[in-house]
């Protein structure tokens, strides 16, 4: 991997974990699930009339982007709003260790492999460990929608998988056609007209750097590079770069957020962070194109 290549990664992990800090901007001052519903349709426009639609079916497209807009997005920054820090919430994604591992056998017949298996045992005790943390960055009301966002990105790997596509910035814009509109109705369905009458004023500066920072260069800019480079790369070099995008995401929640590190937080850290890179290793002669969309942290 060239000197320029290892500098691009590192800059898109960055970019990748201080994300979190961005939606937490914008989380804090509007509706989190319009926030969501914005970021997908700047995201989308007027990126879709530039991007060929892939060759897949229209079901696949529709999954993909309820499961990324709502499941993954929607319910992370409805976490957020609750409290979940930003240094927390990129780490808690990475629960999907645990899901990944019984969609993969259930769904796709995938062998559970005993590297899985410790990985996933690390990350759930590494679970356990954050509900002992006291200062309030991991509350009890914002935790199990992260553990549903956490779900929803290892299925949303699935799905991937399921329509065959080779095409996946393509398949990503197209399958973002699907995200707003459920977005909408999620937050009319909880929270009535008042959040949309509201949000016309809540659109300061602040809240739009959150929406536009989520949509191009964390959404758009991110996917396209990370999707060249892991062409360009075998898994075994491109995975273990993934596992810094919580470090940044917490190392941001510092600097913006003024977030307290306690022991207990760098041992859950160290605890799913390590049940991630057990999952993820394996011998290079065993590794799929598959995995590399499993591990896309935008």
């Amino acid at each position: 991997m060239t000197f320029k290549d290892i500098g691009i990664t590192l800059a898109l992990m960055c970019l990748w974990g201080f994300n979190f800090s961005a939606i937490k901007l914008g989380a804090e001052q509007t509706n989190p699930i319009l926030l969501t519903a914005l970021r997908f349709s700047f995201a989308l426009f007027p990126a879709i009339f530039f991007v060929r639609r892939p060759s897949v079916k229209l079901r696949y497209l529709f999954a993909y982007g309820v499961t990324f807009g709502v499941g993954i997005w929607g319910m992370m920054v409805w976490s957020i709003n609750l409290g979940v820090s930003a240094g927390m919430a990129g780490l808690l994604m990475d629960m999907s260790v645990v899901s990944s591992l019984v969609l993969g056998y259930w769904l796709l017949k995938e062998k559970i492999t005993l590297n899985k298996t410790l990985g996933a045992v690390l990350a759930v005790i590494g679970l356990f460990v954050c509900l002992m943390i006291e200062d309030g960055s991991v509350p009890l009301a914002g935790l199990p929608l992260t553990l549903i966002a956490a779900f929803s990105w290892s299925l949303m790997a699935v799905i991937v998988k399921k329509s065959g596509t080779r095409q996946a910035f393509a398949f990503s814009v197209w399958g973002m056609l699907f995200a707003p509109l459920p977005l909408v109705m999620l937050a009319f369905s909880f929270h009535g007209s008042q959040p949309f009458i509201d949000l016309p004023g809540q659109l300061n500066g602040e809240v739009w750097f959150s929406i536009l920072f989520q949509a191009y260069p964390t959404t758009l800019l991110g996917y396209w590079v990370w999707n060249r480079l892991t062409i360009k790369y075998p898994l075994s070099t491109m995975a273990p770069f993934t596992l810094l995008t919580p470090v940044f995401g917490l190392l941001g929640s510092m600097i913006f957020y003024e977030e307290t590190v306690s022991t207990l937080k760098i041992l859950a850290y160290v605890l799913v962070l390590g049940g991630l890179a057990v999952s993820l290793w394996q011998p290079r002669r065993l590794s799929t194109p598959h995995q590399s969309k499993q591990i896309n942290h935008i």
